[in-house]
């Protein structure tokens, strides 16, 4: 209504200063009674009347439209009215909603074509990583040592890159179901050895075997290695550990992953989750991406799990896993 208005504020100056000017003629010409100008001037507003209310009307859809954002695109294909303005309007955004879907589909075709050619480099990358660990176990000389820890390192990054790739499709890969998290913790740890032993950090498990919590093995397993990966980079060569504590908190089951590292300065806090910041300690450490936490955030959120981080400079840092655990979870200890 307020937009019906403003757009005719100039029809509505332009007839009143119409109206003042046959008034005056009127008057310089002829000096009729007022019983003529009051006809007149009712005749006039009759007519203005009469046209605002058939124009409000027939473009009342219209002036609806341009006043209230839209809620999905489809909208932009609803038929406003029948007069040239509304069909004016209907013709341009359709148009635009044409393009639009054109241009979404060029780049959901370039993001398939994406994925698939990160799915297929991480595999062809995986091949001769794989051969070459078999040639080195057959190999004990500890000047081979450094190359299985760069093999490593190769290793969990073509694996930070296939599931980062593989966030774009998460609903068509994964699957919830009930998870034994000390199978997942177990397996972390075997995954992670060499990592711990060369940088002298020791795992430590306080968690029962027997708690499970619902959720995607796979994806809970990755989340968990980056988490790995953070607390022994950080705590290298100071002969710590690294613990995993499973625990309830009311209705939840919390998995927490502690070290005793250099800790986390208080100003990098806000930013902790974002991708690619690696903060005053990524400064110092070289090998940090900054993709870790963000991932795990990401990861988390799409199975509803909550993530908690507290640390402190020089103390360690602490990362927990908060899920919703069903009752029997809950009656099993």
């Amino acid at each position: 209504m307020r937009l019906f208005w403003k757009e005719h504020i100039p029809l509505l100056l332009s007839w009143f200063l119409q109206l003042s000017l046959m008034t005056g003629v009127f008057w310089m010409v002829g000096n009729p009674s007022a019983s003529i100008l009051t006809y007149f001037a009712l005749l006039s507003i009759s007519v203005l009347t009469g046209y605002l209310g058939f124009r409000f009307l027939s473009h009342y859809r219209f002036y609806f439209r341009l006043s209230q954002p839209m809620e999905t695109l489809n909208e932009s294909i609803e038929k406003t009215g029948d007069s040239p303005l509304p069909e004016a309007l209907d013709g341009l955004l359709k148009s635009q909603y044409r393009l639009y879907q054109q241009k979404l589909y060029q780049y959901e075709r370039g993001r398939r074509d994406y994925i698939t050619f990160i799915n297929q480099w991480v595999h062809q990358m995986k091949t001769p990583l794989s051969v070459m660990d078999l040639m080195l176990q057959e190999e004990t000389a500890p000047r081979f040592d450094p190359v299985r820890d760069e093999l490593d390192k190769l290793g969990r990054g073509l694996e930070t890159v296939l599931y980062n790739a593989r966030l774009e499709v998460f609903d068509r890969d994964f699957h919830v179901q009930p998870v034994q998290l000390g199978t997942v913790i177990s397996e972390v740890i075997r995954q992670n050895k060499r990592l711990f032993i060369r940088n002298c950090v020791y795992p430590e498990v306080k968690a029962n075997p027997d708690w499970k919590v619902e959720s995607d093995e796979k994806w809970l397993i990755f989340v968990l290695g980056q988490l790995v990966t953070n607390a022994v980079r950080y705590s290298a060569g100071s002969g710590s550990k690294v613990t995993f504590s499973v625990f309830p908190r009311g209705r939840q089951v919390v998995l927490e992953v502690r070290d005793w590292g250099v800790g986390i300065p208080e100003h990098d806090f806000p930013r902790l989750f974002d991708p690619c910041f690696t903060g005053e300690n990524g400064r110092i450490y070289s090998e940090s991406t900054g993709m870790g936490l963000y991932l795990v955030r990401q990861v988390c959120d799409k199975l509803d799990h909550k993530v908690e981080l507290e640390s402190r400079r020089g103390e360690g840092t602490a990362v927990r896993l908060v899920f919703s655990a069903p009752l029997s979870s809950l009656t099993s200890k």
